[in-house]
């Protein structure tokens, strides 16, 4: 094996590990991205780190801590192109700079436009090698939700489901639990785990009066719990707006209801968030995205029935998809689709899949794709 190629492997061996510190952060840091960082010297790590939450160091900067006096003349490699703005923390790019550090390889750049490759800059002005990593790729997919909130200002939204072979998320009375098996459901409150936020409409919580919280046997941090109901038809004594369980709850619904209506749930501790209507009565689902970005929510999983799924598709605030395959058929027309509403009229307008990943879970079948192209970064 040449020289060129054993370095080529050292680096993606260290940028993995990179990306395997950067995701103990993932659903915790916003509103900045999940980033990991290892400092190598002389073939051997010296440093690891990854930023835990907002308010606290940066990954370079725990990995500078961990590797002390032997940063000096260390390679450097991180997800994310280091910071050179001053935010709640300093800039990485002088901390490298100032241990010493000879060389950075970098995951993706910031797509943040306080930083959009100033950064890098920053860094080969001091004299720093400056190269582009491997796993660029993994490393985009791991900020899509940073990138998404930071240029538009809304939410990075997954639309999970659980449906039949032939579709169906619910038998025709309206019976789902349970579609798919143990082991899918243990990976769905993982995720719930690595998300700001759970939304989903009035309809479901109607019809199963979900929790939304985490329940893992190794503990796990609850999503805020989002129910968007525009006329007001839930109960506050709803189990999704229960205090019981920590964690923020918030209702969204639309302009016009009157104090005495809200004050059942504003008394329970629920945030309320009020949005204008369309002309068709219903909330508009773009304001909605941008009011929930603007409180904090970087990563959205909607968790929802056929007319609440439907509405985001149509309205392309999908950005991707998580699909359970159960291996059950109800065998009719009558059932709960994925999807309610008017859908695409001719098959170039269809919405398409990219990034497509297929893998077992059980005795499930889990579909995994982008909506729409991650934003770049």
């Amino acid at each position: 094996m040449s020289a060129d190629r054993l370095g080529a492997d050292l680096a993606g061996e260290y940028m993995l590990r990179a990306l395997e510190l950067a995701r103990l952060g993932e659903g915790r840091t916003a509103p900045n991205p999940p980033v990991g960082a290892v400092l190598v010297r002389d073939g051997h790590v010296v440093g690891e780190g990854y930023h835990p939450r907002a308010g606290e160091p940066h990954a370079e900067i725990f990995a500078l801590r961990a590797a002390g006096d032997k940063a000096r003349g260390a390679e450097l490699f991180v997800t994310l192109e280091p910071c050179c703005h001053v935010g709640r923390t300093g800039p990485c790019t002088e901390a490298l700079i100032a241990a010493g550090v000879r060389r950075v390889w970098y995951g993706t750049t910031d797509p943040n436009p306080q930083v959009a490759g100033e950064g890098l800059r920053r860094l080969q002005a001091a004299g720093i090698d400056v190269i582009a990593g491997p796993l660029s790729a993994e490393c985009r997919r791991l900020i899509a939700p940073f990138a998404r909130h930071v240029l538009t200002g809304r939410p990075y939204v997954i639309l999970k489901a659980a449906v039949t072979l032939d579709g169906q998320l619910a038998t025709s009375s309206g019976e789902s639990q349970w579609i798919t098996g143990e082991k899918s459901r243990e990976l769905v409150h993982r995720w719930r785990d690595r998300v700001d936020g759970i939304l989903t409409g009035s309809g479901t919580v109607l019809a199963d009066d979900p929790r939304l919280t985490v329940r893992l046997p190794d503990g796990g941090r609850n999503p805020a719990r989002i129910v968007l109901d525009g006329r007001l038809r839930t109960s506050p004594d709803a189990r999704v707006y229960s205090a019981e369980a920590p964690g923020r709850r918030l209702l969204v619904t639309r302009t016009g209801h009157g104090r005495k209506q809200l004050e059942p749930f504003a008394g329970r501790g629920v945030e309320i968030l009020e949005v204008p209507c369309r002309d068709d009565g219903l909330p508009d689902l773009h304001v909605v995205m941008t009011r929930l970005g603007a409180v904090g929510m970087q990563c959205l999983m909607i968790e929802a029935g056929g007319t609440l799924n439907g509405a985001l598709l149509r309205a392309g605030l999908v950005d991707r998809l998580r699909l359970f395959l159960a291996p059950l058929l109800f065998g009719g027309a009558d059932g709960r689709p994925l999807f309610s509403g008017r859908g695409a009229v001719r098959l170039s307008a269809a919405t398409r899949l990219a990034d497509l990943q297929l893998s077992r879970i059980g005795e499930d079948l889990l579909l995994e794709g982008e909506v729409a192209p991650c934003l770049p970064g």
